[in-house]
């Protein structure tokens, strides 16, 4: 078994100290997942990598309903909680907006002429995707699982216990289902 194995069977037996452990273990691949989510982010976000990672931590240790069964199935959990963390942040940074104390009006001519944000709308993806979960619960799983957790088809395969072909349709479906959802023809 190893560090990480016997961590997480530390930790689902409830031992507190196991989490910051595993915490130290796994820490740079965890600053990794979180650069990928925060390049998908808006530009000039406040969050760093650690701090998404730290913001992760805090909410992992409230975890207690659900045991975290293997290494991929626990950097699921932290990608999707700091999916989560996203989402709240870009809510906050919404519901600061609706004030109107930032907005700065632009002519049409120079909006015309800005480069196109192609960026994640966390809030809008969660959406979508809580819509996807109602319809379809193991699609929207291997959503998080590839593009939130990074994992592969392969690794995704493994981690629901399904077939890599079953997988790979699961992920054309969710996407296709997904970009209409989000506005796409």
């Amino acid at each position: 078994m190893s560090d990480v194995t016997t961590l997480l069977d530390r930790w689902n037996a409830g031992d507190e100290d196991a989490l910051k452990e595993l915490i130290g273990v796994v820490h740079g691949e965890l600053r990794i997942l979180a650069a990928g989510q925060l390049r998908r982010e808006r530009p000039g976000h406040t969050l760093q990598p650690t701090a998404l990672v730290h913001e992760a931590y805090l909410r992992l240790a409230g975890l207690r309903e659900m045991p975290v069964t293997s290494r991929r199935h626990f950097y699921g959990v932290a990608a999707e909680a700091m999916r989560r963390i996203l989402v709240d942040y870009a809510r906050q940074r919404t519901a600061e907006k609706r004030g109107g104390g930032d907005v700065v009006h632009v002519p049409l001519e120079t909006a015309l002429n800005l480069p196109l944000d192609v960026r994640v709308d966390f809030v809008r993806v969660d959406e979508a995707l809580g819509s996807l979960r109602a319809l379809a619960p193991e699609k929207a799983r291997v959503v998080e699982l590839r593009y939130f957790g990074g994992l592969s088809i392969d690794e995704t395969a493994e981690a629901m216990e399904l077939s890599p072909a079953t997988v790979k349709r699961y992920w054309t479906f969710a996407r296709a289902w997904l970009y209409r959802e989000l506005g796409g023809e």
